[in-house]
């Protein structure tokens, strides 16, 4: 019998600390892609244990757990103690969609003073404070990948990215932290 092939996650001892900025792999996360009318948005609520957001922009957390909005019936949730969101959603009666995006999503944690200049040598956004404060989350692209930006501290990011496209968010990052 041939030797097991060790499997290694995406972006697996990847990291980078470097005069003002550090990126890191954000450890596995639950994540769910939520879609759901105004009618449905309680009893979901309900049983995430989140408020889903309902602003252009806006996220909720509590403890290890957040909701991100997306659009007018749209969110990311993640879980980063690995509950079971799914469980969560299907005892919800109310007319929704969820989707496991578990294995198709890892994340990029950005972080320090340049932060702002990094992530806008990929992304076209303001993400000035003013215009992207604290708890501020968005679709969007960096360089030609399509990315979900949420700012969780003055200068700090998080970057969810497809796997598949994730070294080339980390490899973009770390060359946008070498420019001065």
């Amino acid at each position: 019998m041939a030797d097991a092939i060790a499997r290694t996650g995406a972006l697996e001892g990847r990291f980078l600390n470097d005069e003002g900025i550090t990126l890191v792999r954000a450890e596995p996360a639950t994540r769910l892609l939520l879609r759901a009318p105004e009618t449905a948005l309680k009893p979901l609520s309900k049983a995430l244990g989140l408020d889903l957001p309902q602003r252009p922009k806006a996220s909720v957390s509590g403890g290890k757990r957040a909701a991100l909005w997306l659009g007018p019936d749209e969110w990311l949730v993640i879980d980063e103690n690995g509950g079971d969101l799914m469980e969560d959603c299907a005892s919800v009666s109310a007319f929704h969609s969820a989707v496991d995006v578990s294995h198709r999503n890892t994340a990029v944690l950005v972080s320090g003073p340049r932060v702002e200049a990094v992530l806008n040598a990929g992304c076209p956004q303001d993400l000035s404070l003013d215009a992207f404060p604290v708890g501020a989350c968005s679709r969007t692209v960096f360089g030609k990948a399509e990315v979900i930006l949420w700012r969780t501290e003055r200068d700090a990011f998080r970057v969810e990215c497809w796997r598949s496209f994730s070294d080339y968010v980390f490899m973009l990052l770390e060359a946008a932290s070498r420019d001065r």
